[in-house]
């Protein structure tokens, strides 16, 4: 019989010093992201980020090495891979993925939609961040893939699976610049179902 896969509600809750991590953790973003809103991402120093979350600078610098930083990084990478790896063995990638990316963006959306939204639309206007978010698109590849390489079987450091781990990475990517660049007019989980419907079956017919 196979043993029941671990699942991210099953583990146990974070400790003392994990939860004080965890709280300045989130005021340092939410002050970065308020003073954001009010004045611009080039105007907020981590001076000001760092008054405004109680904390010093040196605090700032210990969680995020950069003001870049603060805004590309986010929670969800080990929730996703943790999800990933507790979906069914039998479960195609592809509705693997659907799910796990789905639940991330459920979540996000329900608890902190502007965030959401204000993150798109910087990976658009502010090529710092830009740059920052495609330079972590490759550490997050290397958790897919190692995620993906305990379902399949398939070597992590092999071709497949970095080609297939970056054009995920890749094609998210886009999507959230399409859904800045168009003022976040449609659902973002329906245009990630299309992104990884190009990836599953190729791009739709055209023109005959």
């Amino acid at each position: 019989m196979t043993a029941p896969r671990t699942t991210p509600d099953d583990r146990p809750p974070p400790g003392l010093r994990e939860r004080k991590k965890i709280k300045t953790r989130r005021a340092i973003r939410g002050a970065t992201y308020a003073l954001i809103e009010e004045q611009g991402y080039d105007a907020t120093t981590i001076e000001q980020i760092a008054d405004r979350a109680e904390v010093s600078p040196s605090t700032v610098f210990r969680y995020f090495p950069t003001k870049e930083d603060i805004v590309v990084t986010d929670a969800w990478d080990p929730l996703m891979t943790a999800e990933l790896r507790a979906r069914p063995e039998d479960e195609s990638w592809a509705d693997v993925l659907r799910h796990v990316m789905r639940k991330a963006l459920d979540q996000s959306l329900a608890e902190e939609p502007e965030v959401t939204r204000l993150r798109a639309r910087l990976g658009v206007e502010v090529p710092a961040v830009r740059a920052r978010m495609l330079e972590s698109t490759a550490a997050t590849a290397l958790l897919l893939r190692e995620a993906l390489a305990e379902r399949s079987g398939l070597d992590p450091d092999g071709p497949e699976l970095r080609v297939f781990a970056m054009s995920v990475m890749g094609g998210l990517m886009e999507v959230s610049h399409y859904w800045a660049e168009t003022g976040h007019r449609d659902d973002i989980r329906d245009l990630v179902d299309r992104a990884l419907d190009v990836l599953e079956h190729g791009l739709p017919a055209g023109k005959p």
